[in-house]
């Protein structure tokens, strides 16, 4: 049976780098599961494999869309199953690297079926993200889904919803949906994860920050600003230099809050795989 071999981890810890020798060592392509690094506009704020990186090896799902044209877990799933049906052709092994557990899971394991969305309740809670905050929402979802609230994007105001939706429609806790068995894949899955000491990721990712900021991240983001509002651009490093362009801060401001927020992912990475047992941890 062919190998899909996946390359996780926190933020910054050095997927690119493994996975691309990974691959030559296998002589695979890389897959990219990163749910940002899609899209063609956010090349520097998602810290993209770099252009050797990419010569190196072949990679798929780097650049290959607009960030006006999402790509959900579900979609991804799809089209990465078609894409690995094709590979497996050609490969015995894939290399796959990213860090977007929910895209990963939707790969490994496809997603929960989820009850069809309440529009008048989205609309009430989507007001309240606007009126009051995520903080507001977030405190309700730590009281209904305890279990959500621990392993969720504090950040991420629109998934917060959709947790606080399905748990008060259905009376049923978000996390109690995704209970469902695994799907069976034609193929065997074999995760590897990756580990630094903490300070030195923390020292890893502040220096990323740094070499974003040179490569012209304030540019980028500005260029962006206009489509602010969607999904996509919900993301670490763009939505706090928005901050800066509304005048809420200064850029010195804005730069601590990219990296402290940053290590925050990182956190809710790794608490995110801290449940599967099946990865096999590497400390770099």
């Amino acid at each position: 049976m062919p190998v899909l071999h996946i390359i996780l981890g926190p933020t910054a810890v050095g997927k690119s780098d493994y996975a691309v020798a990974e691959a030559l060592r296998v002589g695979s392509p890389v897959v990219s599961c990163d749910s940002r690094q899609f899209y063609r506009e956010m090349r520097i704020g998602t810290a993209r494999p770099s252009e050797a990186q990419l010569a190196a090896v072949t990679h798929y799902f780097i650049a290959d869309r607009s960030v006006t044209a999402p790509c959900s877990a579900g979609a991804y799933e799809l089209e990465a199953l078609a894409l690995l049906e094709k590979l497996f052709k050609e490969h015995d092994t894939v290399v796959m690297a990213g860090g977007s557990g929910l895209y990963i899971d939707a790969l490994c394991n496809g997603l929960d079926d989820f009850p069809e969305a309440d529009p008048a309740l989205r609309a009430t809670l989507s007001r309240r993200l606007r009126e009051e905050g995520v903080a507001a929402l977030r405190a309700d979802l730590r009281v209904l889904d305890p279990e959500t609230y621990a392993v969720i994007d504090p950040a991420n105001g629109q998934r917060i919803v959709r947790a606080l939706e399905v748990t008060i429609a259905t009376g049923r806790k978000y996390s109690d949906w995704k209970t469902h068995p695994a799907k069976q894949r034609p193929f065997t899955i074999v995760k590897t994860g990756l580990l630094r000491p903490r300070s030195e990721l923390y020292a890893r990712i502040d220096a990323r920050v740094d070499r974003m900021l040179a490569e012209g991240l304030v540019e980028e983001a500005r260029d962006l600003l206009p489509m602010r509002g969607l999904p996509a651009l919900n993301t670490v490093g763009y939505k706090e230099l928005f901050g800066y362009f509304d005048g809420a801060y200064d850029l010195s401001e804005a730069v601590r809050l990219i990296k402290r927020n940053t290590r925050h992912y990182a956190k809710k990475q790794l608490t995110w795989w801290s449940r599967d047992p099946s990865i096999n941890w590497i400390e770099l």
